[in-house]
């Protein structure tokens, strides 16, 4: 799975590596982002595919009462997600999650009592992608709107299945070539042979 990330690279980088401008760049900061926080992180989605948006991390369904649920949605597996009801009315909300590199935690014991912290990058630090979907909620009682987005999931490669070695997971990380591709509605394209460990 994947519940921690880092983007350290500066607004102005993640522009151009993903032609597309900040809205809010005033408060965003690359740092390294814990899931469990809920942070606000960059991203980009279908409908607005020219602008970096800052969302909160757990995706609220149109349709939740409260935020509660958001612990839940942080990441996506993407076998079930036309099964899933917390993502499959979000489906056709299609983002990309800029990212330098993300951490997983090697079980070096059956119970996972003795852990061994990876961090993943691709060449060196290069930015790439997640894949993601995206939702917009309205709280009830303030009718302020709420912007999420959770980070899809696949089975890991061979590399991967070293590392998250209990539940065999990764993250969806997209080639470069089909980053739009992926926004636009196309097939379930990823580039998995991407990722390199430290």
């Amino acid at each position: 799975m994947c519940y921690h990330f880092k983007q350290t690279k500066s607004p102005g980088e993640v522009e151009e590596r993903f032609q597309a401008e900040f809205k809010g760049v005033e408060n965003y900061t690359p740092t390294v982002y814990n899931a469990f926080t809920h942070p606000h992180c960059a991203v980009i989605t279908n409908n607005k595919p020219r602008q970096l948006q800052l969302f909160s991390w757990g995706l609220i369904p149109h349709w939740a009462k409260d935020s509660s649920i958001a612990k839940y949605t942080l990441n996506a597996r993407i076998e079930t997600l036309h099964e899933k009801p917390s993502f499959k009315s979000s489906i056709k909300n299609r983002c990309i999650i800029p990212a330098t590199g993300f951490y997983e935690w090697q079980h070096l014991d059956a119970k996972g009592k003795n852990k061994r912290k990876y961090e993943l990058r691709i060449n060196e630090g290069e930015l790439f992608a997640f894949a993601g979907l995206w939702s917009e909620n309205v709280n009830r009682e303030t009718g302020e709107i709420r912007q999420t987005f959770t980070i899809i999931t696949t089975a890991a490669n061979e590399l991967m299945s070293k590392i998250h070695n209990t539940k065999k997971r990764m993250p969806t990380i997209l080639s470069p070539g089909t980053e739009r591709d992926w926004l636009q509605g196309g097939d379930y394209v990823l580039g998995n042979d991407y990722i390199t460990a430290l």
